[in-house]
């Protein structure tokens, strides 16, 4: 995999995706104080969510609609937190918590910057879903609490320009007024 792909800034500046993360509701399992949803949104590496319990953790993203995501972006750094480093992760989805249904579980060795997690339907596309929840289940070292230092939810971009070259060539003067736009 390219480090372009791993990068999410890259993908949103193309506008072929957006975040969408801002427009839901965010919640935790546990958390120790000044460690918790708004430390995870900051777009700063330096800070970090921390676990406070049992495992699994649990990140739980709501939208208010339902919503297109074809990616999930995961910031962890082995080198910094070691044990507190997630080793497991599922992903589930749904309308709501009692109706969650894993859809990819992940195994990571020791990573170091951005994971990329494609959420993809059996057709290959990506889902629309009114419900995320990220699962860490376990951690390196089996460590107990977990840090994640970022999350991105990526939505796909639905196409904004209109491409008259699909439509036929118009043959008269009334029409052909309109075929561009000033």
């Amino acid at each position: 995999m390219m480090a372009s792909e791993k990068d999410p800034l890259i993908s949103e500046r193309s506008g072929s995706v957006r975040e969408v993360g801002n427009h839901a509701i965010w919640s935790l399992s546990s958390c120790k104080p000044g460690f918790g949803i708004d430390q995870l949104r900051d777009d700063c590496m330096d800070t970090y969510w921390q676990s406070d319990g049992q495992l699994p953790h649990l990140v739980n993203i709501q939208f208010q609609r339902k919503t297109m995501v074809s990616h999930i972006y995961i910031y962890t750094d082995y080198k910094l937190d070691e044990s507190y480093t997630p080793s497991r992760i599922s992903i589930r989805a749904g309308t709501h918590f009692n109706d969650l249904q894993e859809i990819e579980v992940i195994e990571l060795i020791e990573p170091s910057g951005w994971e990329m997690i494609p959420i993809k339907d059996i057709h290959d596309r990506p889902i629309r879903t009114y419900m995320i929840q990220i699962a860490v289940l376990s951690n390196h070292q089996n460590g107990r609490d977990t840090h994640m230092r970022q999350i991105k939810i990526h939505s796909p971009c639905e196409p904004t320009s209109f491409d008259l070259n699909k439509l036929h060539n118009f043959s008269t003067v009334k029409f052909q007024q309109y075929s561009t736009i000033r």
